[in-house]
């Protein structure tokens, strides 16, 4: 076993699986035999015979399993829980260029206070800077001389750019009324100065570009699709159990609100490393899932939570993948559900992932909904939206299983005794023909070995003795039965009566 970089616990290797989980038994199960099911032989919880360290603050505590004796890897996840994104970007040339270019979508995707901060400093701002530009007016045609004041324009015959400018906090407050469309009557402009009323008309314009501008991030903040992902659920853990005789991966998503999602359907992406023919290994390669609910393909009917199901066939990444390869692998399955939101319109898509420690082996979910007549509808109850079950489950790879039970033919064949031979003895059967339409060698798989195996026992077995013939029994002229001849007397008599009648 080779040591995880990334596992805490790399330099305490333990062994992953205890050999009595590689006996392979069968046990009875309802008073049949179930092939392919496999439990360890002892009954009694194994102890890890290594001397007892106490663990530190900061070490990674592992995670209950469902296994008895085995210690799980940890891997760091690319996508969280909650659907975010665990990367990190660093060293971008001219990274604030090139995110201010993009100012909406900067903003949009900041935090509320680096919003709300612009959003404040935008129109204070502009305030300001309109105020110095009203009060160099003002200053320039001589409206700020003590002789040509408000109180001394009439008796000097003086008209100035703006009534009732005073100082600069006169224009402060004249910016943010002719920005803002007050007008509260006292301070207005004249027809004194052109560059007066050009200043009026461009604040104007300005005023109501900021204002367009900052309502519009703030609504698209407060609308953005990503609140809506914080009522659609994943399970915390994904299962591996069996659905009609073929292993299956499953995990359930689920929608809290009344509004459904459109259109909804889910996408599952296996990241793990990949070694190419030419030696190139790809870290992160990504392989798509293949995923059903109910029968149906990806597109799901979202009116209730849905488990989805990755069947583990020969397309599958995980054909050849067993329980004990989980606890040795490192990979990450990226969940991920896309929609419409029923209310608004908008798109929206929520992620989740499940890492190898989050992969139950052998457990299958309870069922969360049902009929309440009392209410006239069906009932959900999410505390069972994350309990499961433990069900007996191959702990052998869904490869190590089609090889186990054989192809549909072989599993239908049925053995019997050749002639001459005793039943502890050599077993022919009857299995499918090859290209030149003679039989199959015997025993050709597992599946075959199982059924001699069978026979054998029975013959063990005590039993009435079978009838025994002569040895040239069979080699003899067939002999014509009792009722064949009966009637050719019959006949032999009706045609001598026919002779007598005509004579």
């Amino acid at each position: 076993m080779h040591a995880d970089p990334e596992s805490p616990s790399c330099k305490e290797e333990t062994q992953l699986l205890p050999d009595e989980w590689l006996k392979v038994k069968t046990v009875p199960g309802n008073g049949n035999l179930s092939p392919g099911v496999y439990y360890p032989t002892g009954s009694k919880r194994l102890v890890d015979a290594r001397p007892h360290v106490q663990p530190s603050p900061t070490e990674t505590i592992p995670s209950r399993s469902h296994r008895h004796g085995v210690t799980r890897r940890t891997r760091r996840r690319a996508i969280l829980k909650n659907g975010e994104c665990n990367i990190l970007k660093s060293r971008i040339s001219q990274r604030r260029l090139k995110f201010l270019q993009d100012m909406f979508t900067t903003l949009v995707d900041a935090q509320w206070r680096w919003t709300l901060l612009v959003f404040t400093l935008s129109f204070i701002l502009s305030w300001l800077g309109f105020a110095l530009i009203w009060w160099l007016i003002a200053f320039t045609h001589g409206d700020l001389e003590p002789e040509h004041l408000p109180g001394n324009q009439e008796a000097n015959n003086w008209k100035p750019c703006v009534f009732n400018i005073f100082d600069f906090t006169s224009c402060f407050l004249f910016s943010i009324e002719t920005q803002h469309t007050i007008g509260y009557g006292s301070r207005t402009t004249t027809e004194e100065c052109p560059e007066a009323i050009f200043i009026m008309c461009l604040q104007s314009i300005v005023g109501v570009m900021i204002q367009a501008f900052m309502v519009g991030i703030v609504f698209a903040k407060m609308t953005r699709p990503k609140h809506r992902t914080q009522t659609l659920l994943f399970s915390k853990y994904a299962v591996v159990c069996q659905r009609d005789g073929e292993l299956c991966l499953m995990f359930r998503v689920g929608d809290l609100r009344k509004s459904h999602i459109i259109g909804a359907s889910v996408r599952a992406q296996l990241i793990r490393s990949r070694r190419t023919k030419e030696g190139e290994v790809l870290s992160h390669y990504q392989t798509e899932l293949e995923l059903n609910a109910d029968g149906c393909d990806s597109n799901l009917f979202f009116i209730w939570p849905i488990t989805m199901v990755h069947r583990i066939n020969r397309e599958s990444p995980f054909y050849g993948v067993s329980a004990a390869d989980v606890l040795q692998e490192r990979f990450e399955i990226v969940v991920i559900l896309e929609g419409t939101i029923e209310s608004t319109g908008q798109t929206t898509q929520a992620r989740s992932s499940y890492t190898t420690s989050e992969i139950m082996w052998g457990h299958r979910f309870v069922p969360l909904v049902m009929y309440n007549r009392e209410r006239q509808g069906y009932e959900v109850d999410y505390s069972k939206f994350d309990e499961t079950t433990q069900v007996d489950t191959p702990l052998c790879s869904a490869k190590e299983l089609d090889e186990f039970y054989g192809s549909q033919a072989d599993r239908r064949s049925i053995g019997y005794i050749g002639v001459g031979s005793p039943l502890s003895g050599d077993v022919i059967y009857r299995t499918s023909l090859n290209s030149q339409g003679e039989p199959s060698s015997p025993i050709l798989n597992i599946s075959d070995r199982l059924v001699a195996d069978a026979i054998r026992r029975a013959s063990l077995t005590n039993r009435p003795a079978a009838v025994k013939y002569p040895p040239d029994y069979f080699d003899g002229p067939p002999e014509q039965s009792s009722s064949s001849s009966e009637d050719e007397k019959q006949k032999k008599k009706k045609d001598s009566k026919r002779n007598i009648d005509k004579v």
